[in-house]
């Protein structure tokens, strides 16, 4: 299986990318354009492996995009910005035990307490994480990926946020973005979780585990 990485500087003159860079909606349908409209399934962001997050710098966004399938970039509206795409299988063969990595994941830590809890403390569904229990959630979440994590350091994310389109239903996913280091305890395991993806609201721009090894590390 090839996989993908491109990386989109939007360009902030464009009306296009300012929408897409403010709602998560927008952005997902924005990138899933960029892929076959016959992709036969109704998964097809499953299908197609389609993962992003969009990161912000003093010197401007950028939007990652991970695929499976190589995305078609003359399907950015004209005036949109830059894009490049490159191959990360290189990386995922070179994944091996005890290799230190680096990682960065903008996640949506979660908790799903049962029914006697809810009742009790009056509590939703689902209850966002939030500081220490935050990072309590991405440890569970590393170990089960094939990571021991060395470092980790966590900050509050804006919410992903926007309407979908098909039933006008409100998106709301709280985000801590985790950045660190950590040891690769199972290479397979890895693979499948950085292709995969990790937690809920994958299709918002949560969930991508972007890792590059750790040239200080062993």
């Amino acid at each position: 299986m090839n996989l993908w990485l491109t990386r989109i500087l939007p360009d902030p003159r464009s009306r296009d990318a300012r929408k897409d860079i403010a709602g998560a909606v927008d952005m997902h349908h924005r990138l899933m354009a960029l892929f076959p409209d016959d992709v036969p399934s109704t998964e097809a962001r499953r299908e197609l492996g389609v993962l992003f997050r969009v990161e912000t710098a003093p010197t401007g966004s950028q939007v990652l995009l991970q695929s499976t399938h190589q995305p078609d970039l003359t399907r950015l509206p004209p005036g949109y910005g830059t894009a490049q795409t490159k191959t990360l299988t290189p990386l995922l063969d070179a994944l091996r035990t005890d290799l230190t990595v680096r990682y960065r994941i903008a996640a949506n830590p979660i908790r799903k307490p049962g029914r006697t809890t809810r009742e009790l403390y009056n509590l939703s569904s689902v209850v966002p994480l939030t500081g220490h229990a935050a990072e309590e959630w991405w440890l569970r979440q590393a170990e089960a990926s094939g990571l021991k994590i060395i470092t980790v350091q966590a900050v509050p994310l804006d919410a992903a946020r926007g309407t979908r389109r098909q039933d006008a239903q409100h998106i709301k996913h709280n985000r801590t973005q985790f950045d660190g280091t950590a040891i690769v305890t199972d290479p397979d395991q890895l693979r499948t979780r950085l292709v995969n993806g990790i937690g809920k609201g994958k299709a918002y721009g949560c969930g991508l585990l972007s890792i590059a090894p750790d040239r200080l590390g062993r």
